[in-house]
């Protein structure tokens, strides 16, 4: 017999923000799927009119939370990009550096604490902190490296303010660097664990038919520079971006979402 039924999820709780889910299922098969974030606008683009353009980036940072680096760099850079500028050399590899303390700790955050629950069976973390206490642990001293890092060179673990359009404000000492040294060896090989373990984790076998974007660097694992490439041939450059696609407000959902258009 084939199933007709609505799932409705008011309030998913493993998502960075806030947001709800309806699943639509006819005959047997899903029909429609609906993620609805509906977090309120917070007008973050009014608040930057007439502001200093050297505020930008400690306003757009506080966006997010969880990923204020993504929103910083982005604004640094397109003033940049307004000025002629281009950072190079150890500046902009203690960029790179920045980002990959906020990738550290947003994604062991998702990995630990938002899905490894439901791919062991458990409710929430702390349940499964019960019965696999080394493997929540982990996750969190993961995750403190990471903020950590951020802290170091952004100057706070949330909402950094060191970075600066051309650079940075301050340099921290080699002493400060030199003290996350042994933290970062053993949160390099516990990565490693990280990514084993994952891999043995039952999936869905599910695929679509999907176009994918995303920056690439021909040159290095692309995070804030490179071009926008597709998995169906897209390959443009980050301001070309408005020519190739719209973004759309969606009756169900207050978060824009972007088209591809070309």
């Amino acid at each position: 017999m084939k199933t007709n039924k609505t799932i409705k999820v008011d309030y998913l709780a493993r998502v960075e923000g806030e947001g709800g889910l309806k699943i639509r299922i006819k005959d047997g098969e899903v029909k429609d799927v609906k993620l609805n974030i509906f977090e309120p606008p917070r007008y973050f683009e009014g608040f930057l009119r007439g502001r200093k353009y050297s505020e930008a980036p400690d306003i757009t940072a506080r966006i997010c939370g969880i990923c204020p680096v993504a929103y910083q760099m982005s604004s640094i850079h397109a003033m940049e990009a307004v000025f002629g500028l281009k950072v190079n050399g150890p500046l902009r590899e203690l960029r790179r550096l920045l980002y990959c303390g906020e990738w550290i700790e947003s994604h062991v955050l998702h990995a630990y604490l938002l899905h490894a629950p439901d791919f062991l069976g458990y409710q929430d973390a702390i349940q499964l902190a019960g019965d696999h206490p080394e493997v929540v642990k982990a996750g969190l001293k993961l995750k403190k490296i990471g903020n950590e890092i951020v802290n170091l060179l952004g100057g706070r673990e949330i909402h950094p303010i060191n970075a600066r359009i051309g650079g940075w404000y301050k340099i921290p000492s080699r002493k400060k660097f030199m003290a996350l040294l042994e933290q970062l060896k053993w949160a390099r090989d516990t990565a490693v664990d990280v990514v084993k373990f994952t891999s043995t984790l039952n999936f869905p076998d599910f695929e679509r038919d999907y176009e994918y974007i995303a920056l690439s660097h021909p040159d290095e694992y692309a995070l804030n520079e490179g071009r926008l490439v597709s998995t169906k041939g897209l390959d443009i450059a980050v301001d070309e971006y408005e020519d190739h696609f719209e973004e759309v407000h969606m009756k169900h959902s207050t978060s824009l979402h972007s088209n591809h258009i070309g």
